[in-house]
Formats: C-alpha cells, sequence, structure tokens
C-alpha cells in the first residue's frame, strides 16, 4: 500500500492505472474517504465486498468526473435530476437514477437504478478525469472501512482500518481531512418528484429551492437499498449514548457551549453543525483508540445539515 502525502501528477496517473488493471484505490472526496474499484470491472467490485465485508446486494455509488458522463450510465433521466446536477455537482449528492446497461447487478445490486455522484475534492477529480483519459467510465466507490463502521475522514483512518487487507498494488491517496466529514445526500430521481434517501450537507430546503418541486423523505416502510440504509450503521466499538449524562471516564461529545461533565472525557468540541459534522467520526475513532467503553453525544438541535448529523448519531448509536 502507498500513501500519497500530496497530490503528485505521477501518483494520480498510477491511481488511475491502478484502477484500470482492476486494483483498488482509496481516494478523499470532500465527504469521507472512498474504497474504489473500476464500475464496469465485476472482479475489482468483489474485492471491495470482500475487503469491507459488505451485503453482496448492497448497491455502491459510482463516482463520474463531470455532468457529461451522466448519460454513460442512466436513462429516462427526469429535468429536475438534471437541475440538482447543474446545481450541486460537483459536490456531496448522489442521484439515484434509472440505470443504463453499462451499469450491471454487481454494482447496482440487482436494482434497477443507480447511484451516481460527482466530488469536488481536487484529487478524486483528477483521479476521476485521469481515469476516463485511459478508457475508465466510473468509479464505484462505498466508504474506506469495514461495513457498517465508522466512515474515515483521513487516510491514516483507512491505513488503520484496511491497511492490512491492500495488497502492493493498491492504493491509497492522501487529501488530509475531508471537508463536509460525513456522506453525501441521497436522492432518488426515479419518481416524479426527488425523495431524500439519506439526508447529508445538500438539505432538503436546498433540493426544493433548486427544484421548485415538493421533496418526500424516505419512510421506515422504504425498501429502497442505498448506502447507509441500515438501523444500524456508523458504529464505533464504544457504546454510543444520545442526550445522556456523561460519566467518570466516558466520551463526551457536544457543541463548544456546552460544558464538560466532571471526570468525562472531551472528544470534540464543534463550534457549530458544520463543524460537527467534519469532526465526529474523527472523535469516534479517538475514543476506540482509547479504548472507551460508553460514549454520550448531545445532539445538535435544527433542521438541514444538523438533521443529516442525528440520522448519523441514531444509527452509531442503534449499532450498540
Amino acid at each position: 500500500m502507498e500513501n500519497m502525502p500530496e497530490m503528485e501528477e505521477l501518483l494520480i496517473h498510477r491511481g488511475a492505472q491502478a484502477l484500470k488493471a482492476g486494483n483498488l484505490v482509496a481516494f478523499p472526496t470532500e465527504t469521507v474517504y472512498g474504497l474504489g474499484a473500476d464500475a464496469t470491472n465485476s472482479g475489482a467490485i468483489k474485492k471491495i465486498y470482500a475487503i469491507k465485508n459488505r451485503p453482496e446486494n448492497h448497491p455502491l455509488i459510482v463516482h463520474i468526473s463531470s455532468l457529461k458522463q451522466l448519460q454513460n450510465w442512466a436513462i429516462e433521466i427526469p429535468e429536475y435530476a438534471k437541475k440538482l446536477a447543474i446545481d450541486f455537482w460537483p459536490g456531496p449528492l448522489t442521484l439515484i437514477l434509472i440505470r443504463s446497461s453499462l451499469a450491471k447487478d454487481f454494482v447496482t445490486g440487482s436494482q434497477i437504478s443507480v447511484g451516481l455522484r460527482v466530488p469536488s475534492h481536487k484529487i478524486a477529480q483528477s483521479l476521476l478525469k485521469k481515469f476516463e483519459k485511459i478508457g475508465g467510465y466510473g468509479v464505484a466507490a462505498p466508504s474506506a472501512n469495514k461495513f457498517g463502521a465508522v466512515s474515515p475522514t483521513s487516510a491514516g483512518a483507512v491505513a488503520q482500518e484496511l491497511g492490512d487487507l491492500f495488497t502492493s498494488s493498491d492504493l491509497l491517496l492522501d487529501g488530509g481531512n475531508c471537508d463536509v466529514g460525513i456522506e453525501s445526500t441521497i436522492v432518488d430521481c426515479t419518481g416524479n418528484f426527488p425523495k431524500v434517501l439519506r439526508p447529508g450537507f445538500i438539505t432538503t430546503a436546498m433540493i426544493e429551492q433548486s427544484t421548485k418541486l415538493n421533496v418526500a423523505i424516505r419512510g421506515l416502510e422504504s425498501s429502497e437499498r442505498v448506502s447507509g440504509s441500515f438501523k444500524s450503521h456508523y458504529s464505533p466499538s464504544a457504546k454510543v449514548v444520545l442526550n445522556g449524562s456523561a460519566q467518570i471516564g466516558d466520551g463526551f461529545i457536544a457543541l463548544a457551549f456546552q460544558p464538560t461533565p466532571t471526570g468525562a472525557i472531551r472528544l470534540a468540541t464543534p463550534n457549530n453543525v458544520e463543524d460537527f459534522a467534519r469532526e465526529i467520526y474523527s472523535a469516534f475513532r479517538s475514543a476506540d483508540q482509547l479504548r472507551l467503553r460508553k460514549i454520550v453525544v448531545l445532539e445538535p438541535a435544527g433542521e438541514g445539515l444538523a438533521a443529516a448529523i442525528r440520522d448519523r448519531l441514531k444509527k452509531a448509536a442503534h449499532g450498540n
């Protein structure tokens, strides 16, 4: 496994070549680090499922470099989906669309739809563009961690969790810490109006403003399989307790204005919800490194990004 401390053209080229050869490349996006493989190579995709211990019927998100690549992967694209792509790509938004013949069952989990995203991180962009130049069409990339565990927001977190499972032909591209810190918003665009399947940085209000349509929210009865849709997800080894009372020796995460209880171990002190999203996963990992048994988190109030953070925290707590 090779680590890229800074973005160099040679290593980006090697990353694209590694993908083309059927190897894995872990790379940064603005949300979290992804574990990438050629989205048209069934053997390479199997490596992702094996390393992550991910259910093979759980679909992957395909990353492309620009809106121009959308029609390679999707058909029957509604106008509101095009508007979302224009307004928010590159960025932390995944669109679920009816798949083209290029999107095979091994990427879509045998569903008739495919998830597509254009990341904004400069390393992700360079890697995708270089891959496309040498004949690639897209990179399937779930988060670079074990399935259901805490998503990585730094190259060090990827190396710690998956490094021993990489071969000498796999690569890890280091792009520093992720700016957003939680996974992309997922919007189902297969119907007459958008439906949010996973909340994220791109909020319902932003989607409604873009499309001029009412937005539906995924219900508990929903059977759609998308990334992060299990009740238990994003879970550290430590027990996560929401809005409880931290005792001596417990980890504690809350906004900066909320004081640390006596004897608790402060894991993060975010000043706002943007910081909260950016720091929550690294705080969970710090708790596990310290071998803490319990983490008490005081959830941020409000809509938008705060609601997305609460979604992740609820699933992390459910995992315990």
